[in-house]
């Protein structure tokens, strides 16, 4: 149990619960994942059938919303189990920084705090 807390108190920015599909991909494969949550910068998604990376390999994640937006985010993994998996956002581009901070607004209501992490990403 302290090393899930030690975990929370090194994140600085508020993961949301996300329950939704996405596509997970490398170079040789991809994989259909849901989503656990998400923040400004990663994912946490529960292991697909298959998946057998390691620390730090590179993927790129596809999530498609409600309103047919997707958010693309080039990850890293932090972390796995074998229930799921913790990604690093390595790289979000502008669009997908626009539809994932409209994601965050409307699930934390505090927009204030929302700005706060954003302007620490700097």
């Amino acid at each position: 149990m302290k090393h899930n807390t030690k975990l929370e108190e090194q994140r600085h920015y508020t993961r949301v619960p996300f329950d939704g599909r996405a596509r997970l991909s490398n170079a040789d494969a991809s994989w259909e994942g849901r989503l656990v949550d998400i923040s400004l910068r990663g994912v946490l998604l529960e292991r697909p059938p298959g998946w057998e990376g390691k620390m730090g390999d590179p993927y790129l994640l596809e999530l498609l919303l409600h309103n047919e937006a997707v958010i693309k985010m080039q990850l890293s993994v932090v972390h796995f189990d074998k229930r799921r998996i913790g990604f690093h956002c390595d790289h979000i581009d502008l669009e997908s920084m626009g539809h994932l901070k409209r994601l965050m607004e409307l699930n934390l209501g505090d927009e204030d705090r929302l700005n706060r992490e954003l302007s620490s990403m700097g």
